[in-house]
């Protein structure tokens, strides 16, 4: 692959970050660009006390997210991404794409909604998860034991309105492959690598970029 960004789109809960180390495994060296962990550094570095304050990092974040992507781009490096994308990122990738003459695919996950919220619940209330995520107010070192009591937990009607709503299900830039992963034993991996894989060599093969 020469010059690739993939986008792994689609709602929380659907297996990006799984998916982001089968590819970086299979396809060979992409560098790897995640907005979350953008988010969690910057929440580490500045903390906020309400979510206004976390509005304005994330803000500078997605300054700072689209930044390192054109920095890669101008060296030519493949990129992997993974993000719930909605068309409000878009635009503003499709004018990087464009700038640099990438190729882009995009996976788009899918997931019946009420096992997605099960998912995205449970990933909350793992301690592991960055608290920055559940929280109106953090700072660095920040703890709390029982995650359950969070004061921004998303309740199961703002889960179901942010799926329906935010475009996460239709986002796509560059060829789609989407993917239902509802469950995740049934997820034929191999076979979407191989199509993205034929994909890429028939483009190779024709020069269409």
């Amino acid at each position: 692959m020469k010059k690739t960004m993939i986008l792994l789109a689609g709602l929380p809960g659907t297996g990006k970050t799984y998916l982001s180390t089968i590819i970086r495994e299979t396809l060979g060296s992409f560098f790897m660009l995640s907005q979350d962990e953008l988010k969690e550094h910057y929440c580490d570095l500045y903390g906020y006390g309400n979510l206004e304050e976390k509005q304005k990092i994330e803000k500078a974040v997605w300054m700072k997210y689209y930044e390192i992507m054109e920095d890669h781009m101008q060296l030519g490096m493949n990129i992997l991404s993974d993000y719930p994308f909605s068309q409000k990122q878009k635009p503003h990738l499709h004018q990087l794409v464009e700038r640099h003459g990438y190729r882009v695919i995009t996976i788009r996950l899918m997931a019946n909604l009420d096992v997605l919220f099960e998912r995205q619940r449970n990933r909350d209330l793992d301690p592991s998860r960055h608290l920055s995520h559940i929280v109106t107010s953090y700072k660095r070192g920040d703890h709390l034991a029982d995650r359950s009591r969070a004061d921004n937990l998303l309740t199961y009607e703002e889960f179901i309105k942010r799926c329906i709503t935010r475009g996460y299900d239709t986002f796509q830039l560059g060829k789609l492959f989407e993917v239902d992963v509802t469950d995740f034993n049934k997820v034929d991996y191999s076979k979407l690598l191989e199509d993205i894989v034929r994909w890429d060599d028939s483009k190779v093969k024709t020069n269409n970029p």
